[in-house]
């Protein structure tokens, strides 16, 4: 097994890391305390190629690959994570309609998103009866000559008051010849479609610079054309989108353990009690060291699915245990580090904090932990 990276996921790496601790970091407590979308940085990671790092460059990606992805993601997460939120779901929308879309759909908005001229992309899946049991969908697609008809609201949407084009679900088979997941398909819709309005913007824990809305559809008409792939198949490229996510929802929490890990080996540094820094008392030094044991880990397990998925190889099980080491990983170190604060880690001064609030939805979002476990639980038994 090699574990060197090649030039252009160095190249990559880097790249992220610089833009991350220069642009983004000054500003990422700013963004949250002031529930800021931060638009401007979102237009110049476009410029640097991270907005479609994984997309051909014949439609303005980097083309780099997947393993390249999660490494920027990575480093983007450290500084920001409400910022890495957009950046994972833009390029997730942008692979999902250079995927499945026909060359039409491809050349229409694939080179928008990655150019910076869409802001973020969206995924439209869940609804309020419909979080971990997509089957339970209530939306509607009804064809009508040459549109479609849609009819329901979407729940937790990520940048839904910011995209350039949404892909969403819907039900379009009948629900008792076609139950469950069955007789679902996905549609590209773009805002400003008559009947499609945005809801509120829900006021969460963490996460705060990233818009979450509803979205609502009262006789939405869209063209025939917005079906993306085959009508009452589009549950496979929700999953396959999913796989994909999961590994974005991997690196974001370890970018985020990451930054909480290297603030507190500072802290630690310099905090004193009994006339020693408090990294001189085995208590402190064993919580560091069982975090960053399980860091590596996370991060080792996250590499794994993503050179899997770069070599087309079936990764949906690595990305299930991916996502769940990870995201609980990373809610167990940033506790650990608001701890090791004391006092101070419950204040606002300190970004173990912001750190700590953020990383808690990783377990939640792109499918929970009981979601994680079960999809690997079948894969051991099928």
């Amino acid at each position: 097994m090699d574990f060197e990276l090649n030039e252009t996921q160095k190249l990559i790496q880097q790249t992220a890391r610089d833009f991350a601790q220069r642009r983004i970091l000054p500003v990422a407590a700013e963004i949250d305390r002031e529930s800021r979308f931060p638009a401007d940085i979102l237009g110049e990671l476009a410029e640097l190629g991270l907005m479609g790092v994984n997309i051909p460059e014949s439609l303005g990606g980097a083309e780099a690959g997947v393993v390249a992805y999660v490494l920027a993601m990575m480093e983007i997460s450290r500084a920001c994570a409400s910022t890495a939120v957009a950046m994972s779901v833009t390029n997730m929308v942008g692979e999902v309609i250079t995927n499945f879309g026909t060359e039409e759909q491809r050349n229409r908005y694939v080179p928008k998103l990655t150019s910076g001229e869409f802001i973020a992309g969206s995924f439209a899946l869940s609804e309020g009866c419909a979080g971990s049991d997509p089957g339970a969908m209530r939306t509607t697609a009804t064809r009508d000559g040459d549109s479609w008809i849609l009819n329901g609201e979407k729940m937790w949407i990520s940048t839904g008051d910011r995209a350039g084009v949404f892909v969403l679900w819907a039900r379009t088979g009948d629900r008792d010849k076609l139950p469950g997941t069955r007789g679902i398909s996905c549609f590209l819709v773009e805002p400003g479609a008559p009947g499609f309005s945005v809801g509120k913007h829900e006021e969460k824990m963490g996460l705060r610079g990233s818009t979450t809305v509803s979205l609502t559809f009262e006789d939405c008409r869209i063209p025939a054309t917005a079906l993306l792939g085959e009508e009452n198949r589009g549950f496979r490229i929700a999953m396959m989108a999913l796989d994909g996510g999961r590994l974005g929802i991997s690196s974001q929490a370890i970018g985020i353990a990451t930054a909480a890990l290297e603030e507190t080996v500072a802290y630690v540094k310099e905090r004193k009690q009994f006339d020693h820094p408090i990294a001189d008392f085995q208590a402190i030094q064993w919580q560091l060291a069982d975090s960053r044991t399980e860091l590596d880990a996370a991060r080792l397990l996250t590499l794994r699915a993503a050179s899997l998925k770069e070599a087309k190889q079936p990764f949906s099980q690595e990305a299930s245990m991916a996502k769940v080491f990870s995201s609980e990983m990373a809610v167990r170190v940033c506790n650990r580090c608001v701890q090791m604060h004391g006092g101070y880690g419950y204040t606002k001064d300190y970004a173990v904090e912001r750190h700590l609030r953020d990383c808690r939805v990783t377990t939640i979002y792109e499918g929970t932990s009981e979601i994680q476990r079960t999809v690997i639980a079948r894969s051991l038994l099928r």
